[in-house]
């Protein structure tokens, strides 16, 4: 195919972000087009992760009836109207293997008619000036998409969801002498009587590591920093203990170990009296960061993956960041440095890096929901979705509780997403769900929310500190009631701020619940009412109170 194509919106890639994209602009009707280098949707899955097993959970037996409330054990189905097809409909495994989200994808596509066109690799990405624009004018002309078929895609709007397709090499002296995760054997026959090295503390690591316990003599897993454990940190990219087995080996001294240091450098030990393989140092932060040279015979980096800017040329060429891994983006998800160009899916992790769940499945597809309706509100004047409220404290507080009680969006997000009660100078409450907090109060600080005074933010959040603490340590000192109005705040627990002008005015926490079931009169509802009441949420205007001339 070859030629030229006018389009609103270019989304490039066919992943689970791209297809996420792709559904919500063909039910508004937009004028759009996805491109994929592979053959079918998510072809990144049919590499990775190496080991065939994903570690997003499917849950498939919850007990609940309610579609949104199973989605927060579904780890890897897309939103749709519809609620389907879902991921838990093709395998019943709780880590299912790989294959199975090639095959879902497959079938969200095929189900949702997303415009799709395959073997389709991008080459070049420019954005002229507009035809007659003068020099420095700032005037901004459509991105133009060259194609190896040599088909042209012009577009207003770039949705890049690619993903981290490149490997990430740290920079360590002799690095290029390693292995990768992205290419390394994983036949552990190959590795029979080895000494290994897999630097790296992430789950591709411990899953290399994994894979290697029957058949290498040593195995070492090397990184600075202590090690962290998803249970206790509650980032799910951090050690999930579906891949800590090799803990057991290392603790109970079976020839393995975690080192805990720098890599200094990677040589090859083919000097005079040395037997081949790589002598590596390590300065170990345990010991006064001693540094020790040790043998291996393999070095594997498990270092994880970095974005590809290449196809971009200079004059829309994003940002990067955080060692250039990541796009940098603006709170909604669009490059500071390039106007129209947005970002979706795993790539969106740097606005909650290591904190939350952009970086994930079950998290990106809400960002992704957002994303377009911040596009439908910017560029096609379609407000943000909002009901209105009776205006007084316990109408909104019933609101809060059923929300809170039911949503998978705050749930997952969580901390990042909220859902927001806008408060009127009339005295007018208004609900509007899963907006970015960061872009909420920038939203209805420009006006986009229409006339707002005050505002409460609703969100799901851990409590301070919680990555500090060992949930299992029965001996540790429970958080007070003052600090959160909850008997112990650690553990995930509505949050309710209000604010003004973007600057918070009051704070009050929903105690939490084993079930996460905050429908107890008496310990959720009647205290966030009493909160609401003493900060007159919401206010009744001056002109309407009892007594009023």
């Amino acid at each position: 195919m070859s030629g030229e194509e006018r389009l609103d919106y270019l989304v490039v890639g066919a992943g689970p972000a791209g297809l996420q994209a792709g559904y919500f602009l063909e039910r508004a009707g937009r004028k759009y087009l996805v491109v994929e280098a592979g053959e079918a949707p998510g072809t990144f899955f049919t590499r990775f992760p190496r080991h065939r097993t994903l570690i997003s959970i499917n849950k498939v037996h919850t007990g609940w009836d309610d579609p949104e409330l199973r989605l927060r054990t579904d780890w890897n189905s897309l939103l749709s109207e519809e609620h389907a097809p879902l991921f838990t409909s093709v395998t019943p495994r709780y880590f299912p293997p790989a294959d199975a989200i090639v095959d879902y994808l497959a079938d969200f596509a095929a189900t949702h008619g997303l415009r799709i066109r395959y073997n389709t690799r991008i080459t070049r990405i420019s954005r002229p000036a507009p035809e007659g624009a003068e020099a420095g004018s700032g005037a901004r002309g459509d991105f133009v998409a060259e194609t190896t078929d040599g088909t042209v895609l012009r577009a207003r709007r770039l949705i890049v969801a690619t993903g981290v397709t490149r490997p990430y090499t740290p920079p360590i002296k002799g690095a290029e002498l390693a292995e990768h995760y992205y290419d390394v054997s994983v036949d552990p026959a190959e590795f029979v009587g080895k000494r290994v090295l897999i630097v790296g503390r992430g789950n591709s690591a411990f899953e290399t590591a994994d894979n290697l316990i029957e058949t290498a003599a040593v195995i070492h897993v090397a990184g600075p920093g202590s090690l962290k454990l998803a249970w206790q940190t509650h980032f799910v990219g951090h050690l999930r203990a579906v891949n800590n087995n090799f803990l057991d080996t290392y603790q109970l001294k079976s020839q393995n170990a975690l080192l805990d240091g720098d890599i200094e450098y990677i040589r090859k030990a083919d000097g005079p009296g040395e037997n081949g393989g790589f002598l590596v140092a390590v300065k170990f932060s345990r010991v006064a960061e001693v540094v020790k040279e040790i043998p291996y015979d393999r070095v594997i980096l498990a270092t994880g993956f970095r974005f590809d800017a290449s196809i971009f040329a200079e004059e829309c060429r994003p940002e990067l960041t955080i060692k250039d891994r990541f796009p940098a983006q603006t709170e909604a998800w669009e490059s500071p440095n390039v106007p129209d160009l947005f970002f979706a899916g795993t790539i969106t992790q740097v606005l909650d890096f290591k904190k939350s769940t952009s970086g994930f499945i079950h998290g990106f597809r809400y960002g992704v929901r957002a994303l377009h309706r911040i596009l439908e509100q910017r560029y096609e004047d379609v407000p943000w979705p909002r009901r209105d409220l009776a205006p007084e404290p316990g109408a909104v507080a019933d609101e809060v509780i059923a929300r809170v009680n039911r949503t998978s969006a705050l749930w997952q997000l969580f901390g990042f997403l909220g859902d927001a009660v806008l408060l009127g100078p009339d005295g007018t409450a208004g609900y509007v769900e899963e907006v970015p907090v960061a872009h909420l109060h920038q939203a209805v600080g420009d006006g986009r929310f229409g006339e707002v005074d005050r505002y409460l933010t609703v969100t799901l959040e851990y409590g301070a500190d919680h990555d500090r603490v060992n949930p299992f340590d029965v001996s540790v000192t429970r958080v007070s009631q003052q600090s959160t109005g909850g008997i112990d705040g650690r553990y995930l627990h509505p949050v309710v701020r209000l604010f003004q002008d973007g600057k918070q005015l009051a704070e009050h926490h929903i105690t939490e619940n084993l079930e996460n079931e905050w429908d107890s009169e008496e310990f959720h509802r009647t205290p966030l009412v009493r909160f609401l009441t003493e900060h007159r949420v919401p206010a009744v205007p001056e002109a309407a109170a009892p007594g009023a001339s």
